[in-house]
């Protein structure tokens, strides 16, 4: 007789390595893979599109985007919003008719009882004896108005554990879909970028390494390069450039103007190969899980 080791196929245990094992092998749970540089998204690049922008401009936040993608995104979730507020609108009607038609038959309900009641008290003791006993004395369950109170059982909407979804008064607010902080056209500032002057390099903007530099340094911009907006006038510098020279007197560099501190804004880069400089780059895909 053989010996079983470790990998034993006899025993009844499953064992944490068979598990392992069998989650790679099929899909299940999570793995772990270490990404690209094509999977990072460049400082240039828009947050919508992944593309290099062609009318850049960023938001309060730092989040950079194609104008004509961030335009599309508001006109789009105001769109949305303008259908909702009609589907709430019409909940609303429709609720009020409900209103008043329980009102009206309260109402018409009450009538009917004082007339009822009237007759009974003009009528002699032997008009009760007279009434049909096919009526107050029928065994169905629907007769006297029963039906009235009875559900459809038969009907999904009349069941007793159905719920009707009331919906909710539409948020008009549109909000950044990076950040998630209010988003308003007018806090989009256009953002200049200062293009690297190689006549060596014949390739076009889009194939070029080295697209950017600072206008003030002449750094070649990257998402290894911390960077900043300036919002008066949309210039891109280094955030070494903002703590070495614009912090010393608060002037721009490049038109001498008065700035203060919430005129830099600091971009949001994207991942680099340096631990320090990624910030929740944590990408998810929800699998089932292999269960013992």
């Amino acid at each position: 007789m053989t010996r079983h080791a470790r990998n034993c196929t006899a025993g009844a245990v499953y064992t944490y390595h068979e598990k392992k094992k069998d989650a790679a092998a099929s899909g299940y749970g999570t793995q772990s893979e270490r990404v690209g540089k094509d999977s990072v998204k460049n400082f240039d690049c828009c947050s919508l599109t992944l593309q290099p922008c062609r009318n850049p401009v960023v938001t309060k936040e730092g989040y950079l985007f194609d104008k004509e993608a961030i335009l599309e995104y508001i006109v789009s979730k105001k769109t949305e919003y303008t259908r909702k507020l009609k589907n709430y609108e019409k909940q609303l009607k429709k609720e009020d008719a409900e209103k008043a038609e329980l009102a009206a038959a309260e109402k018409e309900a009450n009538l009917i009882k004082f007339m009822n009641r009237e007759k009974n008290i003009s009528s002699n003791s032997t008009s009760k004896s007279s009434a049909s006993p096919s009526t107050s004395n029928s065994v169905s369950n629907l007769a006297n108005g029963k039906d009235k109170e009875l559900p459809s059982f038969w009907v999904p909407s009349q069941l007793p554990d159905a719920k009707v979804s009331k919906l909710e008064k539409p948020d008009s607010t549109v909000y950044c879909p990076i950040s998630g902080k209010p988003l308003k056209m007018k806090d989009l500032i256009e953002v200049k970028w200062t293009l690297v002057n190689d006549p060596d390099d014949k390739k076009s903007l889009i194939a070029k390494e080295n697209r950017y530099m600072c206008p003030v340094t002449h750094d070649i911009l990257s998402n290894a390069v911390p960077c900043a907006v300036i919002r008066t006038t949309g210039h891109v510098v280094t955030m070494e450039c903002v703590e070495k020279i614009i912090k010393k007197d608060w002037l721009h560099p490049l038109t001498g103007d008065k700035l203060k501190e919430k005129d830099i804004i600091p971009m949001q880069r994207g991942g680099t190969g340096y631990a320090l400089t990624n910030q929740n780059l944590e990408g998810k895909n929800e699998r089932p899980v292999l269960q013992a």
